[in-house]
């Protein structure tokens, strides 16, 4: 059964112009749990309380407001909104290319398939080659749901993927995160770690060998409930804590049976080198004498 498009849209840079369709490209799975009355088994429903007049508010009774200071709000009716938002457009417009490992995976929020619509196949074809020869993506503007999205379209195997991005004021400085103190590692730690990484290593990834455990666990869980049987869940085995880095490198790769040379003997500071051949000097000369 071949994929139902989400919405239609042109790609348009220069005097150029691609109809397109946009497919989901991914859809979470994740375990999702309702909230019931634990007395009769009632699905409960979401109310909005206003703790002012200690009332249950009804939906037409609400109106949108921002706040604008502390405990401070504007208010804005629907119509008002209707107003604010970008003119409604089915246009990609591409606005620059760039190289692609300028790019930064980070800011993508959602990522769709794109696909030729009728009479798009040849200029979709040659801009998904032209960008992949050139290792570019093209990054653009999107009127969508009232807002101006903005979006980045890559060559992705034979097609073109479409990601809406985070604007830059959304994503959080790098700069922010702690990562702790510097070192300086020793040849052997820096042989096990990439030791350790080419054991691990595969020249494909493939995505098909990981699964969610905990979605699998829940599904056998409801299957014996529904069934009228006792769940059972397997005590999880005690975590061997190491807190060395070199122990626990080395015992990661011993697993695999690859064998590990010894570090090397601390030095001695240069001051106690000198001086112990000081001593040894002055020892000497006693024994002459």
């Amino acid at each position: 059964m071949s994929a139902r498009a989400i919405a239609t849209g042109t790609i348009s840079f220069g005097l150029v112009s691609i109809p397109v369709k946009l497919y989901t490209a991914a859809s979470s799975e994740q375990v999702r749990f309702n909230m019931l009355h634990r007395k009769c088994g009632g699905r409960l429903k979401m109310q909005y309380y206003c703790p002012v007049d200690d009332e249950v508010v009804e939906r037409a009774d609400m109106v949108k407001g921002y706040e604008y200071a502390r405990g401070q709000y504007v208010r804005f009716e629907e119509d008002e909104l209707k107003a604010l938002e970008a003119e409604k457009s089915n246009s990609i417009e591409i606005v620059e290319f760039v190289p692609l490992d300028r790019f930064d995976f980070v800011q993508v929020e959602r990522s769709y398939y794109l696909g030729p619509d009728k009479g798009g196949d040849k200029a979709y074809r040659l801009l998904a080659e032209a960008m992949k020869a050139e290792g570019r993506v093209a990054v653009g503007r999107w009127a969508a749901r009232g807002k101006e999205q903005l979006v980045v379209i890559r060559p992705y195997r034979d097609g073109l993927l479409f990601h809406q991005l985070y604007y830059s004021d959304d994503v959080r400085a790098f700069d922010e995160i702690d990562t702790g103190a510097t070192f300086q590692f020793s040849e052997v730690e820096q042989d096990l770690a990439r030791k350790l990484i080419e054991q691990l290593s595969s020249s494909e990834l493939d995505l098909e060998k990981y699964h969610d455990s905990f979605r699998e666990r829940v599904a056998r869980a409801v299957e014996q409930k529904v069934a009228g049987e006792e769940i059972t869940v397997a005590p999880e085995a005690p975590r061997a804590h190491v807190i060395d880095l070199f122990e626990a490198l080395k015992q990661s790769l011993a697993k695999e049976g690859t064998p590990v040379r010894p570090p090397p003997k601390k030095a001695e500071p240069k001051e106690e080198v000198a001086e112990g051949r000081e001593r040894a000097r002055r020892g000497r000369k006693r024994s002459a004498s």
